[in-house]
């Protein structure tokens, strides 16, 4: 009888846990009998595999890997929804995410090959359902790699050595477009296989339907906008999908998403038409409640068992804890201004002056009163309150004289620092209270503003609030003290895949249904929920940028918009010597209000996408392993 090696988990603490609220045991050599003849067996199994999908969530760091220690260089930070003290740069991911891939993979394919011959033990449903899920797992992770890699190997059974020979183990790189059919086979058996319901955290076939969408979404737009091109000698293209491919594959993507009519739905729990309030107070609510009807699959962690730290590296700086850690995930102002309801010039930027003179508010909100609520429950607006406080987040305090207007301190453009004529700034967190004309004082840049000698500030006029935990006690705001669950995949990205498709299918000519209309509908599902203003007609979606846009803001940090500005590869245009931008409040003492100064992030921090990461390099330790495979171009 074959051994294998398996991580024995003693303690199956909840299955709500998808698969990391597990006590474990060290590794230990065990027989095929002692986990497949019995359910206790494949429940560990599978978790092992679960706690291994390539998810992005609290954990992930572009540069340091998946399930890291710490929030290093956020995704939302190299891709430009936030501004971050550890990431002034673009980059890629670097940590290479290929062996592990393959070590899932074999996973899977020793789960469904050695599954069948204990199948007397169980139901024939139990049977389809666990094969089901094997193929899902193994799908979620060949996307992983495609999506990085572009073709990659494909092995679909189990490698034995020395049974196969060294050179039949060196198996080459498919195609980018074999590797999504692949994806597509195996979340199709899945759907047929899989029930409709499952323990939380692990797939269902609804589950399998939905990265379906995710997955097919993708190389649509790959064969569509991709231009990077790798054909191996055998004529394999290795980089790229013949656009010819764009129309099907946008109709996987568009029909997988419709299988989920019904099943799920948007979270308005606490939601009501006409009231800013509740719907900012639902919309924060869907990231906490654990019945949401919204979430298609996620992972859960549990404290002391499974733990992150997203609270402590991301709260405002008044808020932090004991560790002594803040902001770091800071929205940038080009996130902020594709928002309903907020003052804009003719260009769609804020609008902070009129006549060339600054504007001027009793209270930092008030620039926002009309905003819609899913910004407030994003990002944390400069006098917002958060855990009861109200966050502070000013540049200065500017005394000079309001006589006609206060004029811009800095010419349009401008990266360089405030002049220190007539303006009290803050250089390191301590600050020196300014005495105001009426005899109070008042910090320079408020409790988490912008102290030039700090990293624990705000450095872009906002701060993170999707995702915060609304009510733990800044006692409890420590690393690897959180525990809120990861949402990997909405019902709302789903209504977004299933437009995006849309647009795109009416985009291409096919009109073998009313695309455009369908598309307009669940944008607007979208948009009311958020409090947005809701699209007048389908024709307003005759623009890709329109749906684009609407997924940016709806799916902000949540570490999906890089992949997506990678998918239509217009990341290299949108970061060309970018410098993203700030909104900077300021508090004028001889009026006693405030104006707004929106420029330039003055850390001069330039952003530039090399093309030749549309497609990461394959680990060089795996190319010297085996020349059957092809580096990437430009590596």
């Amino acid at each position: 009888m074959k051994k294998y090696t398996y991580i024995i988990f003693a303690v199956l603490l909840c299955w709500t846990s998808a698969c990391k609220k597990l006590d474990t045991l060290p590794p230990s050599i065990v027989k095929d009998d002692d986990v497949f003849s019995n359910s206790a067996g494949i429940q560990a199994y599978m978790a092992r595999m679960y706690a291994e999908l390539p998810i992005e969530d609290f954990r992930y760091s572009p540069t340091r890997g998946l399930n890291f220690f710490w929030i290093i260089s956020p995704f939302s930070c190299i891709s430009g929804e936030g501004l971050s003290r550890d990431q002034n740069s673009a980059t890629q991911e670097t940590f290479g995410y290929w062996g592990d891939a393959y070590t899932l993979i074999r996973d899977a394919n020793y789960f469904a090959e050695t599954l069948p011959k204990y199948s007397s033990n169980f139901t024939p449903a139990q049977v389809s359902a666990w094969l089901g899920e094997a193929r899902f797992l193994r799908a979620a992770t060949y996307f992983a790699l495609v999506k990085r890699y572009g073709g990659v190997p494909i092995v679909d059974k189990v490698l034995q050595y020395p049974a196969q020979s060294i050179d039949e183990l060196k198996i080459p790189r498919s195609s980018e477009e074999k590797v999504y059919d692949f994806i597509s086979t195996d979340l199709d058996y899945a759907y047929a296989n899989l029930g409709e319901s499952n323990q939380v955290g692990r797939a269902n076939k609804y589950v399998a339907a939905g990265f379906k969408s995710r997955a097919m979404l993708y190389a649509g737009s790959i064969a569509k906008y991709n231009s990077i091109n790798l054909t191996d000698a055998s004529g394999n293209r290795l980089c790229g999908i013949p656009a010819a491919k764009a129309v099907t594959y946008f109709k996987a993507a568009y029909d997988a998403a419709a299988l989920l009519d019904g099943k799920y739905s948007l979270y308005k729990k606490a939601w009501a038409a006409g009231d800013k309030n509740a719907q900012y107070q639902n919309y924060v609510n869907l990231f906490f409640d654990a019945t949401s009807p919204e979430n298609v699959f996620v992972r859960q962690y549990h404290y002391p068992e499974s733990v992150h730290g997203y609270d402590a590296y991301n709260v405002p700086r008044q808020l932090m804890g004991a560790n002594g850690y803040s902001s770091e995930i800071n929205p940038t102002l080009n996130f902020v201004e594709m928002f309903d309801g907020i003052p804009k010039n003719a260009d769609g930027t804020i609008k902070t002056t009129t006549g060339g003179k600054y504007d001027l508010y009793t209270n930092t909100m008030d620039l926002f009163a009309n905003a819609e609520p899913r910004l407030r429950a994003t990002v944390i607006l400069p006098g917002d309150v958060f855990k009861g406080v109200s966050i502070e987040i000013r540049r200065g305090i500017y005394t000079g004289s309001s006589t006609g207007g206060i004029s811009p301190l800095l010419p349009a453009g401008s990266t360089a620092h405030y002049p220190t004529d007539h303006m009290v700034q803050s250089s390191n967190a301590s600050q020196t209270p300014y005495t105001l004309p009426n005899g109070t004082t008042m910090n320079p840049a408020g409790l988490s503003g912008y102290f030039t000698g700090d990293g624990t500030c705000s450095v872009s006029g906002f701060s993170i609030r999707k995702n915060l935990v609304p009510d733990k006690p800044t006692s409890e705001v420590l690393e690897n003290r959180s525990d809120q669950t990861w949402l990997e995949m909405r019902y709302a990205e789903v209504l977004l895949n299933r437009a995006e498709a849309a647009v795109e299918l009416n985009a291409l000519g096919q009109n073998d249904k009313s695309y455009l209309q369908d598309a307009f509908t669940a944008i607007n599902q979208i948009r009311e929920r958020a409090g947005a203003n809701l699209l007048l007609s389908p024709t307003d979606l005759s623009d890709i940028n329109v749906v684009r846009t609407e997924r940016k803001k709806e799916l902000g940090f949540e570490n999906k918009t890089w992949w997506d500005l990678r998918r239509w590869r217009v990341i290299d245009k949108e970061q060309n010597s970018t410098i993203y931008r700030t909104l900077m409040p300021f508090y004028s003492a001889n009026d006693g209000k405030y104006f707004f100064d929106a420029r330039l992030d003055e850390r001069n921090s330039r952003y530039t996408f090399d093309v030749r990461w549309y497609y990461e390099q394959i680990p060089q330790g795996e190319i010297q392993k085996s020349q059957n495979l092809i580096q990437n171009p430009g590596y």
